[in-house]
C-alpha cells in the first residue's frame, strides 16, 4: 500500500486568473493531475494552474474543514491569505 503524505489544503491559480481550492495528501501528484486535465472538472479548461497557497494539517478532516472555510472566502480575502502566506515565508527565510 502506498504511504500518504501530510493532509494539505491548497489554492491554485488557474490560467484565467481564477482560484481553485482543494485538499490532498499527495500535493505533487494532485498538482500534476490538475495540469494534465485529470484533476477537478473546474481546472480542466483553465490550465495550466500553479500553486499559490498550501497549509498542512494532521488529519484529513481538518484539511477538509479548512478547504470549506477557504471556499467561503471572497476573492479579495483569498488574495489576502496568499499575500500573508508569502510574506510569512519571506520573513522565515530572512
Amino acid at each position: 500500500m502506498e504511504e500518504h503524505g501530510e493532509n494539505v489544503t491548497y489554492l491554485v491559480q488557474c490560467a484565467d486568473g481564477s482560484y481553485y481550492c482543494g485538499w490532498t495528501n499527495h500535493m505533487d501528484k494532485r498538482l500534476k493531475a490538475h495540469n494534465e486535465g485529470k484533476g477537478a472538472k473546474y481546472t480542466r479548461g483553465r490550465r495550466p494552474v500553479h500553486l499559490v497557497y498550501q497549509e498542512a494539517f494532521p488529519t484529513k478532516e481538518e484539511a477538509m474543514r479548512r478547504e470549506a472555510a477557504i471556499k467561503r472566502l471572497s476573492r479579495k480575502e483569498k488574495e489576502q491569505l496568499i499575500r500573508c502566506s508569502k510574506s510569512m515565508l519571506q520573513t522565515d527565510t530572512s
